[in-house]
This record gives structure tokens, C-alpha cells and sequence, in this order.
């Protein structure tokens, strides 16, 4: 291919960067070549950019198999989020998807935005360097080029900066790319804030990359949604084995320099967790979501499995204010099962607490008259009153009949307490299987504050406190009274763990004469004393 090269027509002395107004004439396999590049991604990366090799230098960027599939991901959605471990060539992969979008779509503007300044700057280095390494017939020509963003002839901008509130703020982006965003400080606020930026162009793109930090930050939640089906986001996954040259040697050999942790965490794609969630990472992980059978968008309903003749049924609330920012919820429990099986969940913010009712009696209704736990704390109260007063459902759960607001459960730190020990016990035992992606999601973000439990900043609780309260109830006396239940759930889950602690024992013919040994039993005899006093 002609090359049209000198300083007259390069920007600023640069002879490899085409200056603005440069006039350039193509040759009949020129535009051929054009026409192929602009139209596929992989091929212009392939056959025209390069890169700097740690070990032979300025080198020709050749694709392995998922980094082209990875262009294609990025070219086919319009919401992509990529997990990938480390050193896959991640970051260099969307730097050429960003210099061909930003050279063959005029008017554009591109934000590279990364955890910190630096990292952003550096990508637009590399993507500088790219652009370098360009034929000037495939160049749009530069109007501006530095550290902070590069202005082409065509109109398209690429801006790059760190990951802020107000980064982006005011301006029209067209591809937002937002690197190892599980690493980002307050990444919800700065999610909050931009999102209305994304949303103001219905074919704005956004690509999120990271490796795994932990469950609980934004980026965990997307993923997490993307996977499960919740948001608009397409996930991409990169294991360390797509990588060429990674095998099990290579595996044994770097777990052999480092730990096997530190291997999960860099190259697995393992989510550690955060400390101090009540559920146990690893629980937290085996969750697994289903596709709702029937789902009803315009109130957020979730159908996972009809109701069923004979079975019996428990429906848990949580009401919010409707104005935006907390949720109104509830979960349908099928207690007839073993494990109990969450059946029907809705999530709403927009949902008056004056209308809220009316679903859930015709919810309530649907599954065989199921018992309402519902949390009767603040606009609560207008919910109890509306279910047990006005639509008079009497299948109410009544805390107290001679009080005043005695309808529902009153949500305390006492009840609160016992219910989240529950649930931890329900779900970690396998007792209680959640199917709804939102409650999983939650979950992950429900982390220990103080001494009682709420979800991490920027997230919400309200699909856990319906887990919560219903658990809370499991444990009550009045959950037999109800269903003339035969289980005595408290002895039901002491069995559980004075089997768990027993099995972990060390076998009495091998007992030490050191007191550590009895630590078992002093344990199981707290937790029994506990028991009887909920």
C-alpha cells in the first residue's frame, strides 16, 4: 500500500500522524482496502496495527481467537462488560476496537475512562502509538493530539481520563469504555451519574473491563446481572486457559510462585468476596438464578414456578416509598417443599404503597390464599391496612390483636437479628433455594454494618429483607400454628449444626488433653442456649 509521508503533511512535525486538511487521493485497491477495513474490525486490528513486544519491540498486533471474538462482542452490543484475567491482552484489545471506531465513524466521541488518570493516559499512549503505525490513506487526518484526548479531521474526539462523577459530565458520548472498573473508588455514585449521559443516545455503546475484585462492588453486580439475565449488558468471559501458551504446567509453575489464592484471584476469576457478608462467599457464588417463566415488566413481576395445587404458600413483604429510590417487594415461598423454594418476587421503586395492596392480595390470591408476612414499619403500616382492612384478607400474620399496628411484623433490631441468622442458616444449610437474579445480586451486596446487616453503599436490600423477614417467621411459633407443621424449625437447624461441629471434631480416640478440644462442645452448648432464647 502507498504511503503519503512527510513532515509537510504530518501534525506538528509528527510524520506519522496526517495533519487536518490534508487532501488525500486512493488508489482503486486503496478504497478497496478501506471499504474492508472500516467494515471489519478484526481485519483492520490484524493487518494494521502494532504494538510493543516487552521482548522484540515494535511488533504487528496478531489477534489470538477471543480477542477477535471479543471485537465482534463489542461490535454486535451495545452494552458489553468483559471479565477477564490478567495479562489476556484485554486492555491492548480494546484499545484497537476504540482507534478503528474512532477512524472509520465520523462525529463520534470516545471517553477512555480507567481507576486512575495515569492508566487512562496510558492507553491513549499505546493507542497513539497505534495510530502511528497507521497508512496515512486509512488516517482521517488530527486536528489535536496529547496526553488528554485526540481530535480527528472526521469529528470524532477521544477523550481519557479517570473514572470521577464528573468526568464525562456535560458531555455527548457515543462509546464509553471504562477500564478495570472493579478497581474504581465509589464506582455506584460515578455509575449514577453517567448513566444519564449513556442514555441520552439510543445507540450509545458502553464496554466495562475488569478482572474480578471481590463480590459486592458495581462491577461484580453487573457481571452478576449480565450473566443472570437482569440488565441490558452482554457478558464476555477470558479464562486464563483461552490464552495461548497457558496450560496446566504454566499453571502448576505460577501457583508454585505465588499461592494458590493469589492465583484464583489474578488468573481465576474468582470472586473472593468481601468481608463481613452474611452469606459466605462461597455460598454466595454456588447461588444460582433462573429465567422467570412468565414475567410481567410493567410492575417488575417474576413468575419462577406456578402455583401448584395443595401446596401452601408464604408471601413476605417490604414496602418502600414509591418515589424512585427504595424498592416495594416481596417473595412467594413455597413452604410445602423441602427445601423451601422462593416461587414469585417483585421489585418495583414506582409502586404507590396505596396501590401496592391491591398485587399483593391478587398475588396472595393466586397462590392458594398464601399467608402475608408484611413488614409493617413506616409506609408498611399502609399496606397492612390496606391488605387486612380494606381488602379484608384475612390470611394476614397479626403480631399483635390489641395494639394498634399490630397488623404485620414490626421490623426491630431483635427481629431483624434473629431473621438474618436464619436466613444465613437457610441458605448456607441449603434449606431455602433462591431463584430470582435481583435477590441473588443483593445478596452479594449485603454486608455487615455495625451490629446488624444493610447493603454496601450505592446498593439496595429490599429483595434480602423479604428473605429476611420470612425467615424471621420460620423460626416463630406462629409458623406452626399456621400451617399445623409438624418441623420445629429451631430444632431443625440446631440438629444441622450440632452435626456440622461434630463431624468437624477430632475423633475421641485422638483427643490432645488441651482445652482447644472442648471448644467444639462449649460452641454447640452457646448456640443451644441461643436457640431456646430466640
Amino acid at each position: 500500500m502507498r504511503r503519503v509521508k512527510g513532515n509537510s503533511l504530518g501534525y506538528l512535525g509528527n510524520s506519522n500522524v496526517k495533519r487536518d486538511g490534508v487532501e488525500q487521493s486512493f488508489s482503486e485497491d486503496e478504497v478497496k482496502e478501506y471499504a474492508r477495513c472500516m467494515s471489519d474490525p478484526a481485519y483492520f486490528i490484524e493487518n494494521y496495527m502494532k504494538v510493543i513486544h516487552p521482548d522484540h519491540g515494535l511488533v504487528p498486533f496478531k489477534p489470538y481467537r477471543y480477542q477477535k471474538k471479543m471485537f465482534k462482542h463489542f461490535n454486535d452490543n451495545r452494552f458489553s462488560i468483559i471479565l477477564a484475567c490478567r495479562q489476556s491482552g484485554k486492555s491492548i484489545s480494546s484499545v484497537g476496537y476504540i482507534l478503528w471506531y474512532a477512524l472509520f465513524h465520523p462525529e463520534k466521541t470516545v471517553a477512555i475512562l480507567a481507576n486512575k488518570g495515569a492508566t487512562a493516559r496510558e492507553m491513549l499512549s499505546r493507542l497513539t502509538l497505534a495510530l502511528e503505525n497507521i497508512p496515512f490513506f486509512l488516517q482521517p487526518g488530527c486536528r489535536a493530539l496529547n496526553k488528554g484526548n485526540i481530535e480527528f479531521s472526521n469529528n470524532s474526539e477521544i477523550v481519557a481520563t479517570a473514572t470521577s462523577t464528573s468526568s464525562i459530565r456535560g458531555l455527548s458520548i457515543n462509546l464509553l469504555f471504562l477500564d478495570e472498573f472493579a478497581f474504581v473508588e465509589r464506582a455506584n455514585k460515578f455509575y449514577e451519574s453517567t448513566y444519564p449521559v449513556i442514555t441520552a443516545g439510543k445507540t450509545t455503546k458502553v464496554i466495562i473491563t475488569s478482572t474480578m475484585n471481590g463480590i459486592g462492588n458495581m462491577f461484580y453486580n453487573l457481571w452478576e446481572g449480565a450473566i443472570h439475565g437482569s440488565n441490558g449488558f452482554k457478558p464476555f468471559r477470558v479464562d486464563w486457559w483461552d490464552v495461548p501458551g497457558r496450560d496446566e504446567e504454566w499453571k502448576r509453575e505460577t501457583i508454585a510462585n505465588t499461592s494458590q489464592l493469589q492465583f484464583n484471584q489474578e488468573f481465576g476469576n474468582t470472586a473472593l468476596g468481601l468481608s463481613g457478608t452474611l452469606i459466605a462467599a462461597d455460598k454466595l457464588i454456588a447461588l444460582a438464578s433462573r429465567d422467570p417463566v412468565e414475567y410481567n415488566s410493567d410492575v417488575g413481576l417474576r413468575f419462577y414456578e406456578k402455583p401448584q395445587e395443595g401446596h401452601q404458600y408464604i408471601m413476605a413483604v417490604d414496602t418502600g416509598q414509591g418515589r424512585g429510590q427504595d424498592y416495594s417487594a416481596f417473595s412467594v415461598i413455597d413452604v410445602t417443599t423441602r427445601p423451601f423454594r422462593q416461587v414469585c418476587t417483585l421489585r418495583n421503586n414506582m409502586i404507590s404503597p396505596l396501590l401496592f395492596p391491591d398485587i399483593v392480595v391478587q398475588v396472595a390470591m393466586l397462590y392458594n390464599e398464601a399467608l402475608l408476612v408484611i413488614e409493617n414499619n413506616d409506609v408498611g403500616q399502609v399496606v397492612c391496612n390496606g391488605v387486612y382492612y380494606d381488602h379484608e384478607y384475612e390470611n394476614t400474620f397479626v403480631e399483635s390483636s390489641v395494639r394498634r399496628g399490630g397488623v404485620g411484623l414490626g421490623m426491630n433490631k431483635k427481629t431483624k437479628r434473629i431473621g438474618c441468622s436464619n436466613l444465613k442458616d437457610l441458605i448456607e444449610m441449603g434449606k431455602l433455594e433462591v431463584y430470582d437474579a435481583e435477590t441473588i445480586i443483593e445478596l452479594t451486596c449485603f454486608s455487615e454494618k455495625g451490629s446488624s446487616y444493610e447493603a454496601t453503599e450505592g446498593n439496595h436490600d429490599d429483595m434480602v429483607m423479604t428473605l429476611v423477614i420470612f425467615s424471621w417467621f420460620a423460626s416463630s411459633e406462629a409458623f406452626g400454628d399456621f400451617f399445623d407443621a409438624d418441623l420445629d424449625f429451631k430444632n431443625m437447624l440446631y440438629a444441622e449444626r450440632s452435626k456440622e461441629i461434630e463431624n468437624d471434631l477430632i475423633p475421641a480416640g485422638f483427643f490432645p488433653t488441651s482445652d482447644p478440644v472442648l471448644d467444639g462442645y462449649a460452641e454447640l452448648v452457646q448456640q443451644r442456649q441461643e436457640w431456646d432464647a430466640l
